[in-house]
């Protein structure tokens, strides 16, 4: 990959509009940096944070947490646009009225061995995306220096690979990897699929971060009015988060960009035009009794 090809990563990541640019790193590129207890500016990085969070991250931490999806983010996260088009991402929320971690401590990260992808990676940045024109993926790493961080004058030096693995990062880009394929995806198809509408956005966020959430939508009646799931695989679905969150993701390019991953019912679009009829004339009927008790209201006997 040459400098424009990563300058064109740059612009299409998170470190776009940043004072802090990243130099890009060879794949065989060694890394002189170590983070420790007895560093000078230790925890300086958690002091102000800036931290993107992925599903796989939510489910870790909220797992950890022993919390439901929506109680962890509700308390630990901040939503923010992830695109010009409203993606929705969501970031660590830092503790009210400042600018640190809710996780940091004196000694280091509380939530440590489930830290998110981000911090496992720093100073070491993963840059993804794709042109509108092409259907594979590209990827490079990015060293990122920031004024306080005193780690890279530490002595020990090790290739960026050797670095992840240390870190962990492995198992969490594994699990990460369809969803930023997602995200590439969405970003790069553009006006192909239009703009996306609230529901969209809404369904890639509960889908993504809100797996409780989801949970209950695909277990509810009108889900299973329309798809064909198997009953194997909804048990799968119930118990296991980490299934249930591959599922919604192959659900997403279902819904977003046509790509078939679930059998609809043949009779399931029959079945959601009665349900709409049915809503239309139970609020018709409810606007009708709310006039009619207004209009015995004005003849009361207290007036």
């Amino acid at each position: 990959m040459n400098e424009a090809e990563f300058k064109d990563l740059i612009e299409d990541s998170p470190f776009a509009g940043s004072p802090v640019k990243p130099t890009m790193l060879a794949e065989d590129a060694k890394l002189q940096f170590r983070c420790h207890r007895d560093v000078k500016c230790w925890n300086a990085c958690c002091s102000n944070i800036d931290i993107p969070l992925t599903p796989y991250d939510v489910l870790r931490l909220k797992k950890r947490l022993d919390m439901s999806s929506g109680e962890f983010l509700k308390q630990y996260s901040v939503p923010f646009e992830m695109d010009k088009d409203g993606m929705p991402g969501i970031k660590l929320n830092p503790v009210e009225g400042g600018t640190a971690c809710q996780f940091m401590t004196p000694e280091g990260c509380g939530v440590y061995e489930d830290r998110p992808t981000a911090c496992r990676y720093y100073p070491v940045a993963l840059l993804t995306m794709r042109r509108s024109d092409e259907y594979v993926d590209r990827s490079a790493y990015a060293l990122v220096r920031e004024p306080h961080c005193l780690g890279h004058f530490e002595d020990k030096i090790q290739t960026i690979e050797e670095y992840r693995h240390e870190q962990g990062v492995d198992e969490y880009d594994r699990k990460g990897h369809a969803w930023r394929q997602l995200v590439v995806k969405r970003k790069s198809a553009g006006p192909a699929i239009g703009k996306p509408t609230p529901v969209s956005n809404q369904l890639f966020f509960m889908a993504s971060y809100d797996v409780d959430r989801f949970r209950a939508f695909v277990m509810s009646p009108s889900f299973n009015d329309t798809y064909d799931i198997p009953v194997e695989i909804m048990a799968t679905l119930i118990a296991d988060d980490e299934a249930l969150l591959d599922f919604g993701l192959n659900f997403l390019r279902h819904a977003l960009f046509g790509e078939k991953f679930v059998e609809e019912r043949p009779d399931a679009y029959e079945k959601r035009l009665a349900r709409r009829r049915a809503l239309a004339e139970q609020e018709k009927e409810a606007a009708f009794q709310q006039k009619m008790a207004l209009e015995d209201d004005k003849y009361s006997a207290d007036h």
